[in-house]
């Protein structure tokens, strides 16, 4: 069997007596804390890089611990600052201060937060939750190019690396951009993308030597699981525009 990547940066064809097309979902390794991790991260595979400014998280980051890491990155990662209820003049001051790529709202930001720093130019993921609210079924009223969902149960903003039922976001996902969460990890992650077909994952304490600190070994687990796996359709581009081609792949 010939294994191929193709022009989709997340595209594989395998020719053999049938020629197919499989897809992997994108990949955000969420609340780094060292440059030199979200590199080596970045270097395994992962998409995006997720960046935590909220004080109540043990992964939360100073702006100049964020831009740090944000400079040290390859072009083609993208940078996501994870908000939680702040001001809009405190996202924008990080989105130019440590050159974000994008913005992840966890926390209870109204439809018009969104839309506002939408007609800003800046591109919002709002995490909607399954018991508790935002709720998936509010996801119409938010103007974000995606969503990520969690099942909410958890003491602070974030999955809390709790196991939940993935498949009950697939219907989901056929109608909205969907970035899965919570509970993933080396182990779980090819469950959980047979179960919920997402257009990326998101993993944070899955991937974890400590809060904050990543396994790169456990990254690198991670981004082989997800490599053997294929979702059905063509994922959506998450992190940046779908016109963003960015730099080749090597």
């Amino acid at each position: 069997m010939t294994h191929f990547r193709c022009a989709h940066r997340n595209a594989f064809i395998h020719l053999n007596e049938h020629t197919m097309i499989f897809y992997r979902p994108e990949i955000k390794i969420c609340g780094l804390t060292r440059a030199d991790e979200a590199v080596a991260c970045a270097e395994a595979g992962a998409d995006a890089i997720g960046l935590v400014f909220y004080p109540p998280s043990p992964r939360h980051l100073t702006p100049q611990q964020a831009r740090e890491i944000s400079l040290a990155l390859p072009d083609q990662t993208a940078c996501v600052g994870v908000f939680v209820d702040s001001p809009i003049s405190d996202i924008l001051k990080r989105i130019d201060d440590c050159r974000l790529t994008a913005v992840q709202l966890h926390g209870q930001e109204s439809p018009e937060v969104v839309k506002t720093l939408c007609d800003r130019g800046v591109r919002v993921i709002k995490a909607l939750f399954i018991h508790r609210s935002p709720l998936i079924s509010e996801a119409s009223r938010y103007p974000a190019a995606a969503f990520l969902v969690e099942c909410g149960k958890g003491r602070l903003p974030g999955g809390n690396a709790l196991t939940w039922n993935w498949g009950e976001v697939k219907s989901f996902g056929l109608s909205y951009p969907l970035i899965l969460a919570g509970g993933l990890s080396p182990d779980t992650i090819a469950q959980a993308v047979f179960e919920a077909g997402p257009d990326a994952v998101d993993v944070s304490s899955g991937v974890e030597s400590g809060p904050g600190r990543k396994d790169i070994q456990k990254v690198r687990a991670l981004i082989q699981a997800i490599s053997r796996c294929s979702i059905e359709r063509q994922p959506r581009r998450i992190w940046r525009p779908a016109e963003y081609q960015g730099s080749p792949d090597p």
